[in-house]
């Protein structure tokens, strides 16, 4: 059983990945052709709407979902019960945002904004209707279909969107994206798991769920509040054009961290939820996938740091040069979010979420004060904040977060070292390439090269100097369904 779970949980995370990494580059194709067709006043516009109903998202599924997957026994009509309760919250927060839509145009001083929210509006209960069939497949850990399902989604809100801002619909182009990509996931959802609920019961034993959700929502609200205000600052004091250009900056930081986190975040939750019981292979399975997270992520970090300049030319054009200061400044993010996501999995998956909001409530007015002390510097400013506070934050975070679990605060240390050193090593090799080409070569061009450099000496370094190769290795294993012992040079273990 336990054997089936280590070879779901590896192909469930290789698939995720490499859906991923086919979103990544949709996402990167699509901001690519729609910062050429749009301004930055038409994603500032979008982008002020949805930095004030983002919030409302967090309780699309009051945390149910969730519920779902951490649970070990679930029945059908508790299923059926969710489901009707999630769709009714769909509807409520639709309702909620339509009568929002006046005060957030008055709040950011434009009339535009009423018409946009409006719309926007309407993807509530879209998600609302297919959160407990999107769980239902990663409780199965139906990895496979979620990641087609997804991708599809993706793809479909992309070529309306590209479509619309070649015609000429500007913000409107985004608008759409925003609504039809959650519209075709649920159906999605709902044609690959043909599941029908049944009609809602009493009595079926879903309080227990209710907290549980109920605790991990707002955990999420307050969490949001903390990396989101930041948005809504700059764009209520700074305006339309300032929050295009720190959303587009933002972007391609936060790429990288949503696409990782959702494909290995889905399987590490389903998988460690099942190993709550198993403190042995909890802390086996959580630490390796701590390591594999770190070490994917790092070189975005690193690429985002020493090569902003020459990525935002080439993937957003010339007149958004205003946001390589702000995706330099914001790289270290990348790393760090690699680093508190998984102990994050790790809470949640034990149960501890009433921990998780502990933490946020400290956390994020450290946040909301380095944003407002770092406003009057405009983006820039409010950018540095955001990534000090999260470096000061870090090891606090981790800290607390693994108290009196099965993994201590040193396990983590000593997994994170080998990554970081392997990004020391190429940041230190990328600066002297670097230093050598010099102003030569095209920017398309240096950052091909540059990006060849620093990819190849992180991976270098990490795979045979510090000694992670067969961590790679047993994944592969694990993909093939062998035993780690089948492969030659492989560690026994689970």
């Amino acid at each position: 059983m336990i054997q089936d779970l280590k070879g779901k949980t590896i192909r469930g995370s290789l698939v995720r990945i490499g859906a991923q990494v086919a979103n990544l580059f949709l996402r990167m194709g699509a901001l690519m052709i729609l910062a050429r067709l749009l301004s930055p006043k038409d994603f500032g516009l979008v982008g002020m709407v949805t930095a004030c109903t983002g919030v409302l998202s967090w309780f699309r599924d009051f945390g149910l979902s969730s519920a779902v997957i951490q649970r070990e026994v679930i029945t059908e009509e508790q299923l059926s019960a969710l489901f009707w309760i999630n769709l009714a919250f769909g509807a409520i927060l639709t309702l909620l945002t339509l009568t929002l839509a006046p005060l957030i145009a008055v709040f950011y001083r434009d009339p535009t904004l009423f018409r946009v929210t409006v719309a926007l509006a309407f993807g509530f209960v879209f998600n609302g209707a297919g959160v407990q069939h999107s769980a239902r497949l990663q409780r199965e850990m139906r990895f496979t279909a979620l990641a087609a399902i997804n991708t599809m989604s993706l793809m479909v809100g992309i070529i309306i969107a590209v479509a619309g801002a070649a015609e000429g619909y500007r913000y409107w182009a985004l608008v759409a994206m925003s609504v039809i990509s959650p519209l075709t996931a649920t159906m999605g959802f709902w044609m690959v798991t043909g599941w029908v609920p049944g009609r809602i019961r009493r009595g079926v034993g879903i309080r227990s769920m209710l907290r549980f959700g109920g605790t991990l929502t707002l955990n999420g609200l307050v969490a949001y509040f903390a990396f989101n205000a930041d948005k809504i600052i700059v764009g209520r004091c700074w305006g339309p054009g300032a929050i295009g250009i720190y959303g587009r900056a933002f972007q391609l930081v936060s790429i990288p961290i949503d696409n990782l986190n959702s494909a290995v975040g889905e399987v590490a939750f389903s998988a460690l939820s099942r190993l709550q019981d198993d403190p042995v292979r909890l802390r086996n399975y959580f630490l390796k996938g701590f390591s594999l997270v770190l070490g994917l992520t790092l070189p975005f970090s690193l690429a985002c740091g020493l090569l902003a300049d020459d990525g935002v030319f080439v993937l957003l054009g010339s007149k958004w040069g205003e946001a390589a200061s702000i995706v330099r400044l914001l790289s270290p993010t990348i790393a760090i979010f690699a680093i508190i996501n998984p102990v994050g999995w790790l809470l949640f998956s034990l149960g501890l979420v009433a921990r998780g909001l502990r933490i946020a409530l400290v956390f994020a007015p450290l946040m909301i004060a380095g944003y407002t002390v770092a406003l009057p510097y405009g983006p820039n400013g409010v950018a540095l904040a955001y990534s000090t506070v999260m470096s000061l934050w870090v090891l606090p975070h981790v800290l607390w977060c693994v108290h009196g679990t099965a993994i201590s605060f040193r396990d983590v240390l000593y997994a994170a070292c080998r990554p970081l050193g392997a990004g020391l090593a190429a940041g230190v090799v990328t600066v002297g390439f670097q230093l050598i080409v010099g102003s030569h070569f095209t920017p398309f061009q240096r950052l091909i090269l540059e990006s060849a450099v620093l990819f190849t000496a992180f991976f270098g370094v990490l795979l045979f100097i510090a000694g992670q190769k067969s961590l790679y290795m047993s994944l592969v294993a694990g993909l093939k369904g062998l035993s780690p012992k089948d492969v030659p040079g492989l560690a026994s273990g689970s």
